[in-house]
């Protein structure tokens, strides 16, 4: 795990004990700080407590007395698990909460402003271990949609050229559980706009916004206050460190635009880059490689990944690697779980699993991606309109909706002239449209909405899509 000498001696209330804040508490505690942390879930809580029991039963003396401090393997400090968020917050140095929890909502949030108490995640302290780590550099990677291929695309190309790396973040393990690289490595982070709020001091060495369109707008009081969230990724780095956005989209240019009035001058190729240092004229022949060869890649189909590609290349290279190892990245990378996942070609028809498309924004690159579609669609609606999957519904064969929002899709595609089944399930929906296909179609589960109405997440309802086709 990773450590730091900056935390020792402080104590930090955790809330929120799933993975990432596990990781934080044992981070914390191996540091010589103390904690106190807590948890709605009781069985959140439990298996924490369970844990140091554990720890501690190991630690019993030559008489048989358990030695009620948490093993040394785990630190020397204190750890109490117990309901802070009533207390009085001024004996802490910090609250550390998880990004899940609702900062503009959240009593305990404004509790802790009110005590003057300051309010971080575990992406905020691993900013502070950093001048403690081995030499390194930081990718951040942030954007409405796309974050996380393109995070597992850049680690993916900096590990098959050799680069010690390891990404976390909002994807893989939580990165304070994880270890520190040799010198020279490279942490490559995917960012929400929940976890940039939580963090003050992260001096990206590169930083990339993809995209910005609407969404989590319950967690923030207009597009425009959403929009700042994810800029701040740029505002906390360095003047002499690389930014990139994506100049086909125009909150994330006007984002840009804000930023070289302040900080210079930025060159387009694809993506818009700042650079004081110097410039590559060579990431040119990146973006002309990915467009002329974006095909060959079984992976990375559609514009939108062609997309992801060139900002994964363009910060490959400048991490320093060559363009003939960032083409055998390209060639090798196979995607992510629920992200247009191909899960079975059967009889010429390919099922492919996009279930992480919870917005319309995401769903629209999928549809984008084939020529002939049968599409499963709806769950728990964000909005009540098609948006950017209306331009790309001449690529539906026909459609079967599902969920909560099930006859709003219908209505919304019949209006559009698109043939609709309302299956009402997903196993309904996949037998339809598995009985309806015919070879060189595509049965594509790209929901446009959240889960919760059926499943317990995107991963989940992923996952019962791929063990449906799998039974076919």
């Amino acid at each position: 795990m990773i450590t730091a000498q900056a935390w020792a001696g402080k104590h930090y209330a955790v809330y929120g004990l799933a993975r990432s804040g596990q990781a934080t508490v044992r981070a914390l505690l191996a540091s010589g700080a103390r904690v106190t942390a807590w948890d709605e879930k009781e069985e959140a809580r439990e298996a924490l407590s369970q844990e140091f029991r554990w720890s501690r039963a190991q630690s019993r003396g030559a008489d048989g007395a358990v030695d009620e401090r948490p093993s040394t393997s785990l630190g020397t400090s204190g750890l109490d698990v117990a309901d802070f968020t009533q207390a009085d917050l001024t004996p802490f140095d910090a609250l550390v909460v998880s990004p899940g929890v609702p900062l503009n909502t959240h009593p305990l949030a404004a509790r802790a402003r009110e005590a003057g108490i300051e309010i971080i995640g575990d992406i905020e302290l691993f900013a502070r271990a950093r001048p403690e780590l081995p030499p390194h550099k930081v990718v951040g990677i942030t954007g409405t949609n796309g974050k996380s291929t393109t995070t597992a695309l850049v680690h993916h190309i900096l590990k098959t050229a050799g680069v010690p790396t390891t990404m976390g973040g909002n994807i893989g393990l939580p990165i304070l559980g994880q270890e520190p690289l040799s010198a020279g490595g490279v942490y490559v982070l995917e960012l929400s706009s929940y976890q940039i709020d939580l963090t003050q001091s992260l001096d990206c060495d590169v930083a990339v916004l993809l995209n910005i369109t609407p969404d989590h707008l319950d967690r923030y009081e207009s597009f425009e206050a959403y929009a700042a969230s994810k800029a701040r990724l740029f505002e906390m780095q360095s003047s002499k460190h690389i930014a990139y956005f994506d100049a086909s989209n125009a909150t994330a240019t006007a984002v840009g635009e804000a930023l070289r009035r302040t900080r210079g001058n930025y060159r387009t190729v694809g993506f818009y880059r700042y650079d004081d240092l110097w410039s590559f004229d060579e990431n040119a022949e990146i973006s002309a490689e990915i467009r002329s060869r974006g095909k060959e890649w079984s992976c990375l189909k559609g514009p939108h990944n062609a997309s992801n590609a060139l900002a994964a290349s363009n910060v490959a290279f400048d991490l320093g690697v060559s363009q003939e190892r960032i083409d055998a990245g390209l060639e090798t990378f196979r995607g992510l779980p629920h992200r247009s996942e191909r899960v079975r070609d059967r009889d010429g028809v390919l099922f492919v699993n996009d279930s992480k498309a919870t917005n319309a924004e995401a769903a629209a690159p999928a549809l984008a991606a084939y020529p002939h579609i049968r599409w499963i669609v709806g769950g728990q609606a964000k909005t009540n309109d098609l948006g950017d999957t209306a331009n790309h519904l001449d690529h539906v064969v026909h459609a079967y909706t599902i969920g909560e929002a099930g006859p709003l899709f219908a209505r919304l595609l019949r209006e559009r002239g698109v043939a609709v089944t309302e299956s009402e399930t997903l196993e309904n929906a996949v037998k339809g449209a598995a009985a309806d296909s015919q070879a060189g179609e595509v049965v594509l589960l790209s929901p446009a909405c959240a889960s919760f109405d059926q499943f317990k997440d995107f991963e989940a309802r992923g996952d019962a899509f791929k063990a449906l086709v799998g039974a076919l």
